[in-house]
C-alpha cells in the first residue's frame, strides 16, 4: 500500500505483520532542491538557446540538467548517494565561476555558479 503525506511518501509492504518489525515503513523524501536546480540548469539552456541561437547553451544545459535530476533521483531514493548531484554542482560552479570571473556577467554564470556553490554545500551538509 502507498500513501502520500505532504512531501513523503510511504510505503508499506504486503507481508503479514509477524515477518516485519512493527512501525518499520519506508519512508523516502523527494528531494525538490535538486529537481528545482535541474529544471532551472536545462531552462537555462533553452532561454540561451531561444535568445541568441546558441546550440552549445541548449545541448550543455540539457545534458547537466538530465545529470542533475537523475542526481536527485538518486538522492531521493538514498540520499547517502549524492554522486551525480556533487559531480554536476562541481563542474558548473568550477566552469561557470571562471566564466564569472572573467566577464563579471551575472546572468547567466554568476547565477549558475552561485546556485552550483550552493548545492554543493547542501549536498556536503547532507553526508555529515
Amino acid at each position: 500500500m502507498l500513501r502520500l503525506e505532504g512531501q513523503r511518501v510511504q510505503a508499506e509492504s504486503s507481508r503479514s505483520s509477524s515477518s516485519r518489525q512493527a512501525g518499520s515503513g519506508f519512508i523516502m523524501v523527494v528531494d525538490w532542491i535538486g529537481f528545482c536546480y535541474a529544471v532551472m540548469l536545462a531552462f537555462g539552456g533553452v532561454l540561451g538557446y531561444t535568445r541568441k541561437g546558441s546550440l552549445v547553451s541548449l545541448a550543455a544545459g540539457l545534458f547537466f540538467g538530465c545529470i542533475a535530476a537523475y542526481g536527485a533521483l538518486c538522492v531521493t531514493y538514498d540520499s547517502r548517494n549524492v554522486k551525480p548531484s556533487f559531480f554536476v554542482a562541481f563542474i558548473l560552479a568550477i566552469v561557470m565561476g571562471v566564466r564569472y570571473r572573467r566577464s563579471r556577467k551575472v546572468m547567466p554564470a554568476g547565477i549558475i555558479a552561485g546556485l552550483s556553490l550552493f548545492m554543493i554545500l547542501r549536498l556536503g551538509f547532507m553526508l555529515l
